[in-house]
């Protein structure tokens, strides 16, 4: 069932949002060659708690951090780690804000130093594809507008759309209905109604869309062993059009 959030609700995500956005932007000054993955969530945990919050994501199902963090070919739940990033790498950093009681769900794909202009143009065309799934996020539409938003465009531009995570709702827990794909057929799925608060999350790889669990159950990465890049917003549907509550 689709939990429709009162205009109290959506304020309470929107500040949780803003928290987020804002640690993000203090991700960004942080990455560059020779920072570590373990480092960054470690500024995360301790940004969060300054800030009166906690990562949502951090004991849920076991999970031990308070960040995602994939490297090149992971597609998503990457653990932090010790290694080092280099120069040519892209990392994405994908968390969970709790804000008393409020949650707010955002990734965000980074340069690591200088990268090629593949890599370059991957970046640029998973940020963009987001653009144009939010623009088709309004009451009225159809769920499937948004992911063929993603998917024509992404493949337009000569890369894949992963098929085997989604986005999806979010409220008072992390994951919620409706589930959210990043392709589909236009006028088609469920109807988006006011109310309706949702995480839109392409992850877009160089390759083949495909993807293969590591050992440890949890991490995801590219079946040919290239990049994957992925940006995440959470959304509000209201009269006025969509709310990016994770805005940076």
């Amino acid at each position: 069932m689709i939990k429709l959030k009162s205009k109290r609700e959506i304020d309470l995500m929107h500040k949780a949002g803003q928290l987020l956005a804002n640690c993000h932007k203090e991700i960004a000054k942080q990455i560059k060659p020779g920072v570590t993955t373990f480092e960054i969530n470690s500024f995360v945990d301790k940004y969060l708690s300054e800030h009166g919050a906690t990562p949502e994501q951090k004991g849920y199902k076991g999970y031990e951090y308070a960040t995602c963090a994939s490297i090149n070919d992971e597609i998503c739940h990457g653990f932090p780690r010790h290694t080092p990033l280099k120069n040519g790498d892209i990392v994405t950093i994908d968390m969970v804000v709790n804000l008393n009681g409020a949650l707010a769900d955002s990734a965000w794909s980074y340069p690591v130093g200088e990268v090629s202009e593949e890599t370059a143009k991957l970046l640029q065309v998973t940020e963009e594809s987001l653009n144009r799934a939010i623009e088709k996020a309004v009451i009225g539409n159809r769920l499937g507008d948004i992911g063929h938003a993603i998917q024509s465009y992404v493949e337009g531009e000569g890369f894949s759309v992963v098929r085997d995570f989604t986005g999806h709702g979010i409220g008072e827990t992390i994951h919620e209905s409706p589930t959210i794909l990043h392709y589909g057929e236009p006028n088609k799925g469920l109807r988006i109604k006011e109310g309706m608060v949702f995480t839109i999350e392409p992850m877009v790889n160089i390759g083949s869309w495909e993807s293969k669990m590591d050992d440890n159950g949890w991490t995801a990465r590219t079946i040919d062993g290239k990049l994957s890049a992925q940006y995440e917003h959470t959304i509000a549907i209201t009269k006025e059009g969509p709310i990016i509550l994770t805005k940076q």
